[in-house]
């Protein structure tokens, strides 16, 4: 037979269970034809390449990324990022900032609520150092800004202003009035994004050749895109430029879409919408069968949900739905044949999507086939952790958060409890399905997006000097458990074929085998073989993406 290209001398990392190593692979129009030892080879005829003994490994899939906020942050950044002693410091910082800077229709800064020391800020701190300009503050984790008077009475909040989502996405009220605090993206992403309709088909293509670029390099051949919640035009404005340039051809990366619904009371009409974009939204490299939730906020603004309350506040947190809403969406979402991705960052809110999926299971039987899946999981109650592999819950970690300081949560969660933080290891040999995710919401320099890097602190629970990433998110203790880091075939397992299950495109992806799109990658380096400490650092010598070679 005839090929387009073959490979010899290779250690071939398939994440093919049936067959898990090889020496050899066979591409023809655009697909794998043979994948096995060398004394396969003689069928075939066609440009043989030797690689001399080195790695090569399916594409990766990232399977919670976000696509389309990052294109408005482009051009609205979240600011300079200041790390005060307090209050009055981080005032004092951006007074000077604004004065040095005169003019600006909006300032903008980022800051981390730990450097408040406790303390708060609300509008009439920002009023005071910023009468007459926008003055907006992204706090570090993405889910909360606080905004001055300017910004409030542009966007009509006021205290007769509705919560959003009550409980979890909120306008922040003291005595009955609000403070400028808004709270989680159903709040705070309208403000954020709120020139980004304004931006042109080049520029929010511009940003996307950033990350198809990005992606390309490093050897992502598909993301699922976990959606933007509070702005779904803008949302809509994004995927209608990824159709647009796969349509000419300028969309390399396999995008599996979204579409975020904020609460219960919007079950019904965003079932329709996520029809719709089904229907509107379906090119080779972009589809869209997926409800996006997200189900809580996080620990340390006290949005996440739990089942033991903060042990600072004595709260809760909140859940977007019940276990009966849940329910009743997945038998929705099943008759519609979609599925379901939801953000589950307390321990709280992934029981409510486990509890209301079972009563959906019990009724519906083998008839139910939504794929549902649980994202990034920090923490866990004990009583759960056996149930994502019994009812078939898809859990989705974000390793590269697995190198947090437990000491950050022991106020909200009691020292025991914050030393039991991100128990994967836990999920996957219970026979839990786990899949890896990088989780973003901004391009910059992409050091967060890198998918080696989540395989690094998969292993090794701690940022240390030889991971590269940001010196702040720089941690050399290993965060417990110790028996929670991963090896290394589980992180590429995790970051291919599972992966490609949670996106129900594991017939034609995720691993190397015949009859698949031929994504694989090519690595100078053994990353069976390499050295943990400093695994971030790998990135493949070539890449191809159905066949084609793009690196």
């Amino acid at each position: 037979m005839k090929v387009d290209k073959i490979i010899k001398n290779a250690k071939i990392f398939t994440a093919d269970k049936s067959n898990p190593m090889a020496t050899a692979l066979v591409v023809k129009d655009g697909k794998f034809v043979y994948v096995g030892d060398e004394s396969g080879l003689s069928d075939y005829e066609g440009e043989i390449t030797d690689l001399g003994g080195k790695f090569v490994m399916p594409g990766i899939i990232d399977s919670h990324v976000h696509v389309t906020i990052p294109v408005g942050f482009e051009y609205a950044d979240m600011g300079e990022r200041i790390e005060p002693n307090g209050k009055q410091e981080a005032l004092d910082i951006m007074a000077k900032r604004i004065k040095e800077n005169p003019g600006q229709k909006r300032y903008r800064f980022l800051l981390e609520k730990k450097f408040l020391n406790g303390e708060d800020i609300v509008k009439e701190d920002l009023d005071a150092i910023c009468p007459d300009a926008e003055l907006q503050i992204q706090e570090g984790e993405g889910h909360s800004i606080w905004v001055n008077s300017k910004i409030l009475e542009k966007h009509g909040i006021n205290d007769d202003t509705p919560d959003p989502i009550p409980g979890l996405a909120i306008y922040v009220r003291k005595n009955g009035h609000v403070t400028g605090n808004c709270i989680e993206g159903a709040a705070e992403i309208p403000i954020i994004l709120d020139s980004s309709m304004e931006l042109t088909d080049e520029q929010v293509d511009a940003a996307l050749k950033r990350w198809i670029d990005f992606s390309v390099d490093y050897g992502v051949s598909a993301v699922f895109d976990s959606g933007l919640p509070g702005d779904p035009k803008f949302h809509e404005k994004v995927y209608k430029r990824l159709r647009a340039l796969d349509e000419q051809g300028k969309l390399p990366i396999y995008i599996d879409g979204s579409l975020v619904v904020n609460a219960e009371r919007d079950a019904a009409e965003g079932l329709a919408e996520v029809k719709r974009y089904r229907d509107e939204y379906n090119t080779e490299h972009l589809k869209v069968h997926t409800m996006k939730i997200f189900m809580d906020g996080t620990q340390r603004i006290y949005t996440a949900a739990m089942v033991t309350p903060y042990v600072n506040t004595g709260t809760t947190g909140a859940t977007a739905f019940s276990a009966e809403g849940i329910c009743e969406l997945v038998k929705n979402l099943n008759e519609a044949g979609l599925d379901l991705h939801l953000h589950t960052v307390g321990e709280r809110a992934s029981r409510t999507v486990l509890d209301g999926y079972e009563m959906a299971k019990n009724e519906l039987g083998d008839k139910l086939k939504v794929r549902v899946t649980c994202a990034h999981l920090e923490i866990q109650d004990d009583a759960d952790l056996d149930r994502f592999a019994k009812l078939g819950v898809i859990a989705n970690f974000t390793p590269h958060w697995h190198a947090d300081d437990p000491k950050l949560y022991y106020h909200f969660l009691g020292e025991e409890r914050a030393k039991k933080l991100f128990r994967c290891k836990t999920l996957w040999d219970s026979g839990a399905l786990v899949a890896w995710s990088s989780d973003n919401i901004t391009f910059e320099d992409f050091t967060t997006w890198n998918p080696y890097l989540g395989m690094e602190i998969g292993m090794t629970r701690f940022a240390g000097e030889k991971t590269r990433t940001y010196e702040f998110n720089k941690n050399p203790e290993v965060c417990p458990p110790l028996d929670e880091r991963m090896n290394i075939e589980e992180m590429l397992i995790g970051f291919t074929i599972n992966g490609a299950k949670q996106l129900g495109i594991e017939d034609v992806k995720g691993s190397i085998e015949s009859g698949k799109d031929a994504d694989f990658l090519v690595f100078d380096n053994d990353l069976l073989t390499a050295e943990k400490e400093g695994f971030s650092n790998n990135k493949p010598s070539e890449v191809y993406f159905g066949g084609k070679k793009m690196k």
